[in-house]
């Protein structure tokens, strides 16, 4: 690929340099541990919105979703697609609910509800989910920079990993903020940008890009049909809807900005505009990938077997000298700016969950740099899980992600459900129900995946393997958990919870 040109450098020279700025613009401000984790009251709610946004978003959208677009259809589209089915269902009930019943950690409210073991269970597949993830990110953004500038992949790591923790430890949830409020307008010019230089330079233009992809089978979200084995829409459907109460009901990223908020109102707006822009972004880089796709059918020559890599060689052979470091910035961008949400979410978990436990009674200023420490920590941990991802073979990113998450789902979209409205379900059933879904978990992961050159199962139980897709295995550990949670429960007498921890609380008061 073509190298970086003097104008793209300075580009992103200064585009790194205001990320910096961010950082020491807070240093200097006085903080506290609420102040660093939360900076309640201190952020508009547009401004809280837009950094949703960013936080959804990330250099997996930049990359990974152009990607699958250009390799397969819109199937991975359905997953974000219900996700505004579910916020408007459940969004009025559960925002006032946090800002009413926690401090800082999403699941002081499943303690609350169901005792420490489910706290401590719900909150340990939060880091796991995350370091999977932001490793993802890490190795993701990387291995594209390194192909565009031609320097060493886990050189790459190294450089954005020490970024994005200098600019936790400095500034803090408002300095994330705020560039995340830059990050977002970034984001979404440059894919505008990239969409119509790629539909330019397409013989015949938008109409005849559709035509083709459609008739090369790019388009749609099929196959239709009920087949839990493959990748079907209904698979990405059903899994999408758990994804979606498990990420705006049980996820600290996004809970942390319920709190962040002046006010109910102002965190129902955040969450609201967060929402109604990232679905429109996840689809404006999936059709990038689509028209790409058409393009490259077009003109053949030198385009990568990878079709992760295939955006990124767009970048550098056909954008304009200037254009193509205002879209790198960009995609850093997404990247820096969703890994410092992830490491600072990261940070509050282990500070309120398990310092503040370990270590109770100290000062605040002593969480507050115990909460710094965990930024180090954190961030170090993504680090060594993105130079694992170094050796990853040609499978498509955006698919492992997904299977990531579903296998670190840990059940915790179905306890949050159960404890929101199931008075009947108690803390001894909940851990039966955990219990189970452990099991359940380990037996599907291991009689599923394949490892070594003869592609030999970890566990080989035969007929009584987990044949399913993965995405399902998350689904099905939400459902070990509402059914045998509420049918263990039974078991112990019934004992009435706090009413303000159940969606039925006013209904019941106004009874």
């Amino acid at each position: 690929m073509n190298r970086l040109h003097t104008p793209d450098i300075l580009i992103i020279a200064v585009f790194l340099s205001v990320t910096l700025f961010f950082g020491f613009r807070f240093l200097r401000k006085k903080q506290s541990t609420e102040s660093y984790f939360l900076a309640r009251g201190k952020v508009p709610a547009w401004a809280i919105g837009i950094s949703l946004l960013s936080t959804l978003i990330s250099s997996v959208t930049f990359l990974a979703y152009p990607g699958e677009g250009y390799s397969s259809n819109w199937i991975l589209l359905v997953q974000g697609l219900m996700g505004p089915v579910v916020l408007f269902a459940m969004i009025w009930f559960i925002v006032p609910l946090y800002r009413r019943v926690i401090g800082l950690s999403t699941y002081e409210y499943f303690e609350k509800r169901f005792g420490r073991f489910a706290r401590y269970y719900s909150s340990l597949a939060f880091v796991f989910r995350q370091f999977s993830a932001m490793g993802t990110i890490f190795y993701l953004l990387a291995l594209a920079l390194a192909g565009m500038t031609g320097l060493n992949t886990t050189v790459m790591i190294l450089v954005i990993g020490v970024l994005i923790m200098v600019i936790n430890l400095l500034g803090g949830m408002e300095a994330v903020i705020w560039l995340d409020v830059v990050q977002g307008f970034l984001l979404f010019a440059s894919g505008i940008v990239c969409l119509c230089l790629v539909l330019w330079s397409v013989e015949g233009g938008l109409p005849g890009a559709w035509k083709i992809a459609h008739a090369a089978g790019r388009t749609g979200f099929g196959p239709f049909d009920w087949n839990f084995t493959r990748l079907t829409f209904w698979v990405m459907a059903i899994n999408g809807i758990f994804y979606a109460v498990q990420k705006y009901g049980a996820d600290q990223t996004v809970v942390q900005r319920y709190l962040t908020a002046r006010t109910d109102k102002a965190a129902l707006r955040a969450t609201i505009l967060g929402m109604c822009l990232t679905v429109p972004i996840w689809t404006l880089f999936m059709f990038i990938g689509t028209a790409l796709f058409v393009f490259y059918q077009q003109h053949p020559a030198g385009v990568p077997a990878k079709a992760d890599s295939v955006f990124p060689y767009f970048i550098m052979t056909r954008l304009p000298v200037g254009v193509v470091g205002f879209v790198i910035s960009a995609m850093v961008s997404a990247g820096i700016c969703s890994m410092s949400a992830d490491l600072n979410s990261l940070a509050a978990v282990a500070v309120e969950d398990y310092y503040k436990a370990a270590r109770p009674g100290r000062t605040d200023h002593h969480y507050l740099v115990a909460g710094r420490g965990m930024i180090i920590l954190s961030g170090v941990i993504s680090i060594l899980v993105a130079l694992c991802y170094v050796g990853m073979g040609d499978k498509g990113v955006l698919g492992i992600v997904f299977t990531l998450y579903a296998v670190f789902s840990g059940g915790i979209a179905g306890i949050f459900l159960l404890g929101l409205f199931s008075p009947r379900a108690n803390a001894q059933g909940m851990t039966v129900a955990i219990i189970a879904c452990i099991l359940f978990t380990a037996y599907a992961v291991l009689t599923s995946t394949r490892i070594g050159a003869d592609n030999h199962l970890l566990l080989d139980l035969g007929t009584y393997n987990f044949t399913q897709h993965k995405l399902m295995l998350g689904v099905y550990s939400h459902l070990v958990i509402l059914v045998v949670g509420y049918g263990a429960s039974l078991f112990w007498p019934y004992s009435v919870p706090d009413r303000q921890l159940l969606f039925l609380r006013k209904r019941r008061a106004h009874a």
